[in-house]
């Protein structure tokens, strides 16, 4: 049943403890409820942003690289129906002051159809395709998978018919908790397959990625040099915004594209 537009409101309201709640996941009972209600099944993948792609490098047999925007594309040139967001909850909660509040999700699947129509409106592929244009070049980073959280704050159903493609922030984007969450749960949202963030020799410890860069805090300075936790989901914010170009996103599988595409076509059917 689509929830109405007071149940919306009130989300809103208590969006803001959302670090507060995750942290509960870490108590065992506790955990294994908030798992099962909220995160069950969730398959959640971070596109590392095109632009930080090298597609002039080889790799193996390949002369170039197919941008993580193509598993994007995918889905949406085979999905029957197609959802944009009149808004991002996370943005609009928090009151974001940085990025688009208007910049919504974008949800594909049968389960679109059951969405409330105040929160938003059915699109053709070509509006999909130049909604998630207009993320990207306001700095936005895809996020693509089975969110069971989405089918249950919208209240459509059934959760394998709705695939949630959201355009994070590093400010008030829900997914920032990812490290606060129960190991079992946070290790849901993770990389492409292949993806490797690494920072080089260049690094001079100026700390440019440490200001509100990273959203799950992965990115540190040890003897005055940056350092990146295994907590780095591979977005690649921190290589775009690196004054010294000491960062670098490499990719060591030639199948990521593929691999992506495969795992999120076995959890969920847009057709």
């Amino acid at each position: 049943m689509a929830r109405p537009l007071w149940f919306v409101k009130l989300l809103k309201k208590t969006f803001p403890n959302v670090k507060f709640i995750a942290k509960l996941t870490n108590f065992p009972i506790l955990g294994t409820i908030f798992d099962h209600l909220l995160f069950k099944g969730d398959d959640i993948i971070y596109l590392p942003q095109d632009n930080v792609i090298d597609v002039n490098k080889p790799i193996g047999e390949y002369q170039e690289y197919v941008l993580p925007s193509q598993v994007l594309e995918y889905f949406i040139n085979k999905a029957n129906h197609h959802w944009i967001m009149n808004f991002c909850i996370c943005r609009s909660s928090m009151n974001c002051k940085d990025y688009p509040k208007d910049l919504g999700c974008l949800f594909l699947g049968d389960a679109v159809l059951d969405i409330n129509p105040q929160l938003g409106r059915l699109a053709t592929k070509k509006e999909a395709l130049e909604h998630l244009k207009k993320c990207r070049d306001a700095g936005l980073v895809h996020m693509i998978g089975r969110n069971r959280l989405d089918a249950q704050w919208l209240g459509v159903s059934p959760g394998e018919k709705l695939l949630s493609i959201c355009n994070c922030d590093p400010c008030c984007c829900l997914w920032r908790v990812s490290s606060i969450l129960a190991p079992k749960i946070g290790s849901k949202i993770k990389k492409m397959p292949g993806v490797i963030v690494k920072v080089t020799d260049k690094c001079i410890g100026c700390g440019t990625c440490l200001k509100d860069i990273c959203f799950v805090n992965a990115i540190s300075l040890k003897d005055k040099h940056a350092f990146i936790s295994d907590q780095c989901r591979g977005c690649g914010r921190c290589v775009s915004i690196c004054p010294q170009n000491a960062i670098e996103l490499t990719i060591d599988d030639t199948q990521y594209i593929k691999k992506s595409i495969q795992e999120i076509d076995k959890i969920i059917d847009v057709t």
